[in-house]
């Protein structure tokens, strides 16, 4: 099973989705994934911090890639900052096929999209928490801390209004919304192991009914197939 994970500044979204995939035992992807993407594209690791769930903007791409946009240095793969989103993008489906693992951000939901082994969370919470939160994690006062919350959401929202055509943050974005101060980290983190416990259930079912509609063998744990049973002919009772 694959988690994605939106979430509000502050919300602790990082930390839930980090601790859920301790819980389950499966690999987190945050800053890492940045640094697989570059790997994987060969551009340098930090303009995908530069560029990092900001949102798309013409003046800010030519101020970090001047050169992209000039008559000599236009590329067929477009600007540096598609460039960046596109290796993102790639990296996160790749990541998807390699097993389980836990998403933070960079619209994975919308790259995995086609896929139904995924689960779309999205973290929220109250201003207030928020803030308070945000000031004693930064050492800063928490009118700094409301003015950072507040630049920081309208860039995710920007970043995954345009990338994704979709509204950050809207139920009918997700799977589940939730709001961590409701349980607090731990149980929101024991809620959502949970919940994709269920899933995985739910999945596992699903599939064995579709064996059992195509005739397939179902295994049994002594490792002893069970073939579907043959019903008589009706023919034969006339």
């Amino acid at each position: 099973m694959v988690i994605t994970v939106g979430r509000q500044y502050g919300s602790g979204g990082r930390e839930i989705g980090t601790a859920l995939a301790n819980k389950l035992g499966i690999v987190y992807y945050d800053d890492l994934l940045l640094k697989k993407a570059a790997e994987e594209s060969g551009l340098c690791e930090e303009l995908f911090h530069s560029f990092d769930e900001r949102p798309k903007s013409f003046l800010y791409s030519i101020a970090m890639d001047p050169y992209s946009f000039t008559m000599h240095h236009v590329t067929p793969k477009g600007s540096i900052e598609q460039q960046v989103y596109l290796a993102t993008y790639d990296t996160i489906k790749k990541l998807a096929d390699k097993g389980p693992c836990v998403l933070i951000g960079r619209c994975a939901d919308y790259a995995l999209k086609d896929r139904d082994d995924v689960i779309n969370l999205f973290i929220s919470a109250p201003i207030e928490s928020r803030i308070k939160r945000v000031a004693a994690r930064n050492n800063i006062s928490e009118a700094e801390a409301k003015e950072r919350i507040k630049k920081t959401d309208k860039s995710r929202a920007s970043y995954y209004n345009y990338y994704s055509s979709k509204d950050w943050g809207e139920a009918k974005s997700y799977d589940l919304c939730i709001d961590s101060s409701l349980l607090g980290i731990e149980g929101t983190v024991a809620l959502l192991e949970e919940l994709v416990k269920l899933k995985v259930m739910k999945k596992k079912q699903k599939m064995k009914k579709g064996a059992l509609r195509c005739g397939a063998k179902l295994p049994f744990r002594n490792n002893v197939t069970c073939p579907l049973p043959a019903f008589p002919d009706p023919r034969a009772a006339r």
